[in-house]
């Protein structure tokens, strides 16, 4: 299929630029299988979800992976840490209006200072550090709220960019269809479904942006995931006894479609999935709006049927809902 199959229009003014008042207070829109539309609230989401069902989490902890950075000139150096290279050495994505040279040394604070060490084969800058990068992150991060979202992060986004079951620090964007979800309804919910928690780190690869025109020439870059034994145990026993699995986010289906692919409980993987698409495990997606022509808004096709989620995506603008990692999530059945 080609690129342009999976683009829409969407007014800018529909992209969320701050998070609900409530977690649970967004807007649900539920596609059903014969392609009929519900509009719910997300606290109407137990309603929607059947006593043994299961319901699986991405408990991945996003890190407070941006920092401000400054050349020895003062000018301002946005930095993303990616992933660590070695014990103070960090894949980063930087950017700046002026060119960076291999050898600049970058002002993390008065106390810590970074130089750059050289680049990927993927774009990547190498930063070496000359503190420890994770008490760095602690101090001075900020939340790497995504682009789109065109303000700077504040202390706030720390705790509403995060989901309230988040345990596992290592990823650098969040399984944003989760934040939606409060204490009370997962303990609400964990008395009627059983409740399953996975692990995949969000990289860059989730978010890495499609550049051709055939969409099967996009390669995925690779991210860690793990699926604990307990947690195995439970989905082959409900795969067994045919109950639904319900995956919260993208992030998680394709953690679970990558263990169903190759039998491994962890690992890393580069799954893409675009239509056409065989779903081994998931029955249920839940999941937010995605941007047009990503590979987030072609596994929701893939599981719901391009013609059908671009009929609700089309729906939804018409009704004003919220878009993107702050906005409103979907319920795609099938």
């Amino acid at each position: 299929m080609n690129l342009a199959d999976f683009d829409f229009p969407l007014p800018s003014d529909l992209i969320a630029q701050e998070p609900s008042t409530r977690r649970d207070g967004s807007r649900l829109l539920v596609l059903r299988p014969d392609g009929a539309i519900e509009h719910r609230t997300f606290a109407d989401l137990p309603g929607h979800l059947a006593d043994g069902d299961v319901l699986v989490l991405n408990n991945t902890r996003v890190l407070p992976a941006r920092l401000i950075l400054r050349r020895s000139t003062g000018g301002r150096v946005d930095a993303l840490l990616v992933r660590a290279a070695g014990e103070r050495t960090w894949e980063t994505l930087l950017d700046t209006p002026r060119k960076l040279a291999i050898g600049e040394r970058l002002k993390v604070d008065d106390r810590a200072w970074a130089r750059i060490a050289g680049r990927t084969p993927r774009g990547a800058w190498i930063l070496e550090f000359e503190s420890d990068v994770p008490a760095l992150a602690a101090r001075l991060g900020r939340a790497p709220l995504p682009p789109y979202i065109r303000r700077d992060a504040g202390p706030e986004d720390l705790e509403r960019y995060q989901t309230v079951y988040a345990e596992r620090d290592g990823a650098i964007a969040a399984p944003t269809a989760g934040l939606h979800f409060t204490r009370e309804m997962l303990d609400a919910l964990a008395r009627r479904v059983e409740i399953v928690r996975v692990t995949l780190h969000v990289g860059i690869g989730t978010f890495k942006p499609v550049k051709t025109a055939d969409i099967d020439s996009h390669r995925m870059e690779p991210e860690e995931y793990e699926i604990a034994p307990d947690a195995v145990a439970v989905l082959r026993r409900a795969m067994e006894s045919g109950r639904r699995i319900v995956a919260v986010g993208t992030t998680t289906c394709r953690t679970l479609e990558a263990w169903a692919r190759t039998g491994q409980p962890r690992g890393w993987t580069d799954l893409f999935i675009r239509p056409p698409f065989e779903f081994k495990v998931v029955r249920a997606l839940l999941t937010n709006f995605h941007v047009p022509k990503s590979t987030l808004l072609m596994l929701a096709c893939a599981f719901a049927g391009r013609e059908r989620i671009l009929e609700a995506y089309a729906e939804a603008i018409r009704l004003r809902y919220r878009f993107f990692s702050y906005g409103d999530a979907t319920l795609l059945l099938r």
